[in-house]
């Protein structure tokens, strides 16, 4: 199986940073069906967390957060990649949207194990169209 990079949506979601926060928060996400296919979750100032969320559908994601009254940010585009664990597999999502003169914001990349990668590639909205055409995502 080769590689393969799309547009998806994300959201961040701002919590308390205390324990038992995130499990209240991903289990009404569980209990409305909702998978997610990323995820993050990091303190941001005292008191205060972010979890960041990449939905396998933003409608879904959207409906549960309405009905546990969980505040969501507003859609945002990335791009999600998966693809054949290398060295530099990422290095070249880089150097292409580099060649295209657009800027990355983050990315998050892990090894899914079985020799298969992960990332999403997260960049200022405005560069979303330019770098949709330059990665030749869908």
């Amino acid at each position: 199986m080769g590689e393969s990079i799309r547009q998806v949506e994300h959201y961040s979601l701002s919590l308390a940073d205390k324990v038992g926060e995130g499990a209240r928060v991903l289990g009404a996400l569980r209990d409305a069906g909702v998978n997610l296919i990323a995820l993050w979750g990091y303190p941001r100032s005292a008191g205060k967390a972010t979890i960041e969320l990449i939905p396998e559908d933003g409608a879904a994601l959207v409906a549960a957060a309405r009905v546990a009254k969980l505040k969501l940010s507003k859609k945002q585009i990335a791009f999600h990649v998966q693809g054949e664990d290398r060295p530099g597999a990422i290095a070249e999502y880089c150097a292409t949207l580099a060649a295209a003169k657009i800027n990355i914001g983050a990315i998050q990349a892990v090894c899914a194990g079985g020799g298969r990668y992960g990332a999403v590639i997260f960049l200022p909205q405005r560069s979303v169209g330019k770098a949709t055409k330059a990665l030749g995502a869908l």
